[in-house]
Parts: C-alpha cells; structure tokens; sequence
C-alpha cells in the first residue's frame, strides 16, 4: 500500500468521530493551542510547504510530518467543501469534562461568552475567533445547535482548541454574575463587566430568551441609533468582550 492509500484509509478510520479542520489556519491554529491531531492530507504538498514557512513556522516541522499528499479528486470526496489552500486534518474533540473543568474553576479570571440559541453556524464560529482572541475562559452555547459542528469550526479557523466551547443548558451555565445584553438594558459604557462574568448574548433573529433573561443579574445595552434593528451577533460580542479588556487595562475593573 502507497503512503496516499494508507492516508486516506486512515482518515476513513477517524472520520466518525474527530472534528475536521478544514484548511490551513485551522490546522494551524490547532497545533499551536494543542490540539491531538490523528491525520493530515493534502492535494499539494508543495504549496502547504510554502504556507507554513511564511505563516507558522512555530509548527512547520510538525505539519511536514503529519501531512500526507493525496489527489485532489480524492481529497475532495472525503472533504467536498475543501478549503482552497488544499488541506484538511481530522482530531481530537476535548472532552465535555475538560471543558466543563475550565469553564468553572475558580478564580475565573476572564469572562465566559454565553450564546443563547444561536441559529448562524458561521456566527457561532465567529464569536470563537473573537473568544480566543480576547482570551476569555471560553463559548457556551444553548439549544440545539452543536457549537463544534464542521462549518463553525471553520469559521472559527480552528481556534475552538484556544478556549473552552462547550453546548449547556441554562441550568449547567458555570457560576458568575450574568450580564446580558438587551435593548432595554442600562448603557454599557455605564457598567464596567468583572473578569468572572457571563456576558450573555441572544439569537440573530429573537434576542434572549425569557429565561435567560429573567436570570440575568444586570441587562446591559450597546448603544444604537434610532430605526437600526440590531448588530451582528458576532459584533456585539466583539463589543462586549472590549468593553471588558478596556476597563481591565485602565484598572477599573471590580
């Protein structure tokens, strides 16, 4: 058997039940945060090469060896939404008990954003780049909606493995002071959010939750001009989470 058979045997094997990376950044992105990468292939090898010596070379090496060159009509059967830079690696989900153990210990010295029913795969995988970008503790989402699911990790560019994303209901949301954010909330450049807060955002189409929102501690609002419905999901959430850092580096954090 040929290296490229043997590769996409085993990504047969793994498909199941890893969580696939689809893309260079992802990958990357994976790798540097820790993720347990099981297979690697890609339609040029080449050129993903070229990639990591310019983009990561932190884990260049470490790509070299896992990534196993296959055609791209075979690459594109196992992956048919390939990412153009012509990769893709399957790995390991955290596990719900490491998640949950992040998720709540304490201290807790950075928030936890909480997405309410969140409908929008690619603004779920968004508010996740936002997340780790900002450094907080990590993404809850309720309802039904897998936050790990295929389009929002790449959406998210693999930075699911940089934070703690796990699916909860409102009664499993890890401890903290909730902050949700609502039209009918005091201003937000009044209200200065703890590090262990939970900011809460509600869904694109139907805001909170009744029941998030009789649980919220304080309703908090960005504000908005007159006749503009709302902002992006992944908008406010960038608001929010720099709202926070802002205050913590002028010191006026509680």
């Amino acid at each position: 058997m040929d290296e490229s058979s043997g590769g996409i045997r085993t990504w047969r094997a793994y498909a199941g039940d890893s969580v696939l990376l689809d893309g260079f950044h992802a990958l990357k992105h994976a790798l540097r945060f820790g993720a347990e990468v099981r297979t690697v292939l890609t339609s040029d090898g080449a050129g993903v090469a070229v990639l990591a010596r310019e983009l990561a070379p932190d884990v260049a090496e470490r790509i070299a060896e896992l990534a196993v060159e296959v055609p791209a009509v075979a690459l594109r059967e196992l992956v048919p939404r390939l990412h153009p830079t012509g990769i893709a690696a399957l790995a390991v989900r955290p596990s719900r008990g490491r998640n949950l153990a992040v998720l709540g210990a304490q201290p807790r010295r950075t928030p936890v954003v909480v997405l309410d029913n969140p409908r929008n795969l690619g603004n779920i995988g968004a508010v996740v780049r936002l997340a780790a970008g900002f450094g907080a503790t990590g993404v809850v989402t309720t309802g039904d909606t897998d936050p790990w699911h295929p389009t929002v990790v790449r959406a998210g560019a693999g930075l699911h493995f940089a934070t703690a994303v796990e699916q909860l209901t409102l009664e499993q949301l890890p401890s903290g002071p909730l902050y949700a954010l609502d039209p009918e909330g005091e201003d937000i450049r009044a209200v200065a959010f703890p590090d262990n807060a939970l900011l809460a955002f509600g869904s694109e189409r139907h805001g909170l939750s009744p029941e998030l929102r009789a649980r919220a501690d304080r309703l908090v609002a960005i504000p908005m001009q007159p006749q503009v419905s709302s902002f992006n999901l992944a908008t406010s959430v960038g608001m929010g989470l720099f709202h926070w850092m802002s205050a913590r580096a002028d010191g006026s954090h509680s």
